[in-house]
């Protein structure tokens, strides 16, 4: 019997997957199965609708995918957390030479920021919210332009928290590492380049 609703639209998309996609695939996927090696980290929003992979048209294997509700890099702190985990591994270890932050429009955080929603009974994403604070202050834009601009700074300011991580200070500093902000606009598919506020 089957089981009804979003489960069973994905076990039909792993029949499918296995089907159709992975023998067209397979030596890929054989090479994949003993190297890891992207060249790219992105970090991008958690939002269903931005897809990195399909964005990029990377294949399997070329992109490192960080992915958190607005786009959202915490400064360096004392205790690490996956974010940063994820960052220093794709550094340090894997050795990728371009780490992009993709902010993108229609975005649910930045719109509960640029207009004040209120986030009393959603705790935890208040607090994840705060790492936006200097987006939002440094937005001085308002009206119908506000969620653009915010959207745009709060990418600018995430590259500027990337930096404080001395993975990614140490390889910037020896030139071997890029720092790249971009929106990705949803209904026309454009991605425009917002570079960083300090001017990398």
């Amino acid at each position: 019997m089957r089981t009804p609703g979003p489960l069973h639209e994905l076990s039909d998309g792993i029949a499918r997957f296995q089907r159709e996609v992975f023998p067209a695939k397979a030596e890929l996927f054989a090479r994949l199965a003993g190297a890891h090696r992207p060249t790219a980290l992105f970090i991008g929003c958690s939002d269903a609708r931005v897809v990195p992979e399909l964005i990029t048209q990377s294949e399997p294997g070329e992109l490192f995918v960080v992915r958190t509700a607005g786009n959202l890099v915490p400064a360096r702190a004392s205790d690490p957390d996956g974010v940063t985990a994820s960052i220093e591994y794709a550094v340090s270890v894997l050795g990728v030479t371009a780490i992009v932050v993709c902010g993108h429009s229609g975005c649910g955080a930045m719109t509960a920021l640029a207009e004040g929603a209120d986030l009393s009974s959603a705790g935890s994403v208040a607090r994840w919210l705060r790492h936006a604070d200097a987006s939002v202050a440094r937005t001085a834009e308002t009206g119908p332009g506000r969620l653009p601009a915010l959207i745009r700074e709060n990418v600018r300011v995430q590259l500027d928290n990337l930096a404080t991580h001395p993975a990614v200070a140490r390889a910037l500093a020896a030139a071997t590492l890029g720092l790249h902000g971009w929106v990705y606009d949803i209904p026309s598919g454009g991605v425009s380049d917002v570079g960083r506020a300090g001017g990398l």
